[in-house]
């Protein structure tokens, strides 16, 4: 069993960055409700995307990932992998979770990441700072590692 989550310093900067436009609108305005709510929204996404969880289960052979307590969760079984490889996102694949001309994206911070191809040439990104021992994990299933 491989279970490694990566925390989201990238997102977590970005809300930061967000939340000090809050705070000088409330030392600006005072009480506001509107300020309020957005910064409760800000909170919330806060907690909901803190973290990339990947997880490997051999006995269920499953690979599956999730943002912070389980957000945007996906489960794949090994039968429907075709091929898993280690690539390198760019600046355009960016953080969260998003599609791409590469398929979905899924990434807390940096570049590495796994590659997964599926038979019907769906493809999937995960952004991980534990790309050696993801795919050592995934050996069973690995055709080619760059």
């Amino acid at each position: 069993m491989y279970r490694h989550t990566q925390f989201s310093w990238a997102i977590m900067a970005i809300l930061a960055w967000i939340a000090s436009f809050l705070i000088l609108a409330t030392w600006l305005l005072g009480y506001n409700v509107m300020v309020l709510v957005f910064a409760i929204i800000v909170a919330a996404l806060a907690c909901l995307f803190y973290g990339l969880t990947i997880e490997v289960n051999k006995d269920a052979r499953t690979l599956s990932w999730w943002f912070g307590p389980g957000v945007a969760k996906k489960v794949l079984s090994f039968d429907d992998i075709e091929q898993i490889k280690g690539v390198t996102n760019s600046f355009r694949h960016g953080v969260g979770m998003r599609i791409t001309n590469d398929g979905w994206v899924y990434s807390a911070s940096g570049f590495s990441a796994i590659e997964i191809c599926l038979p019907d040439g769906m493809k999937y990104r995960l952004g991980t700072n534990d790309q050696a021992s993801l795919l050592e994990a995934l050996n069973e299933k690995v055709t080619s590692a760059e």
